[in-house]
């Protein structure tokens, strides 16, 4: 199951999530941002972090979500966050890292050397099997802990979420965490289609099926702009092999003056051109379209 990718799209979904698991909040909590980031020589890869405000100088999160033992993970969370930091120490006042876990068995063996670390308010380990009952959790905090449930349990659980966010949550974040909720179920059941996730989870996403449409309707745009763009390419190569043979070798503005043009002035030019006794009379007539 890739989790990674499911807690990245939490985190970016709503990325005041983080602070539901810790016990401060930062007073701009509201306004912080997610994001990925690498740090070079050598390169470490962030899960993710939160960043505070442009120009506020307030606390950056780093966040790693882990389920699977690393017996070096520690190590490379303390090593990574501190370049980063101190590569950045002028944007931030302060750093705190949190590493959630599905349950306190996959958490490293080492822990001694980091037992400052471990013990103090900068680290922040969160076991999802501790959290509580999931029907009682706020509705994204559910969605973390959905991930750990198992396949038995996981439609019952699926379809209880469902209707809690149909009752308390706005439109959009009703579409947005049923999508999260068919991401998380499809990858419990990748030997299931779409429609039998639906039939699993028993509601009609007429949400999913609106946001799928307006998608859909997106890429048929996009599809046919390209189409578009692929025709007028095609012409303007058409009338540059004529303008060619007509009058030998074309300057490189001239080339890119007739690339410009829109389809209906290739077109136009395509016949235009048959009049033409120079070079002169073509940058007339792009010239006269131009303006």
């Amino acid at each position: 199951m890739k989790r990674d990718s499911i807690f990245y799209k939490l985190f970016r979904q709503s990325p005041t999530l983080l602070f539901e698991l810790l016990p401060d909040v930062p007073d701009e909590a509201s306004r912080y941002r997610f994001d990925s980031v690498a740090v070079k020589e050598p390169k470490f890869e962030i899960d993710g972090v939160l960043l505070p405000p442009e120009g506020s100088n307030g606390t950056v999160f780093f966040v790693e979500v882990q389920f699977q033992r690393v017996e070096t993970l520690y190590e490379r969370i303390f090593a990574e966050t501190a370049l980063y930091f101190y590569r950045n120490c002028e944007k931030f006042s302060d750093w705190q890292a949190v590493v959630i876990y599905p349950s306190r068995g996959i958490e490293q063996n080492k822990r001694h050397p980091h037992r400052s670390l471990l013990n103090g308010e900068q680290v922040h380990r969160v076991f999802l099997n501790e959290l509580g009952n999931i029907r009682e959790l706020p509705l994204w905090v559910a969605l973390m802990v959905l991930t750990t449930v198992n396949e038995a349990d996981a439609p019952e659980e699926a379809r209880c979420l469902i209707g809690r966010t149909e009752q308390v949550a706005s439109a959009d974040e009703t579409r947005a965490i049923i999508e999260m909720i068919t991401t998380i179920i499809s990858y419990k059941f990748k030997e299931l289609s779409t429609q039998e996730v639906e039939a699993m989870l028993d509601i009609t996403f007429e949400e999913t099926r609106v946001y799928r449409e307006i998608k859909a309707e997106a890429e048929q745009k996009g599809l046919e702009q390209g189409r578009q763009e692929g025709r007028q390419e095609e012409a303007a190569s058409l009338i540059l092999r004529m303008l060619t043979k007509r009058f030998g070798s074309l300057e490189d503005d001239a080339q890119s003056s007739v690339r410009a043009l829109s389809l209906e002035n290739l077109e136009a030019l395509s016949e235009a051109l048959l009049d033409f006794d120079s070079m002169s009379e073509l940058n007339t007539w792009i010239a006269q379209r131009s303006e």
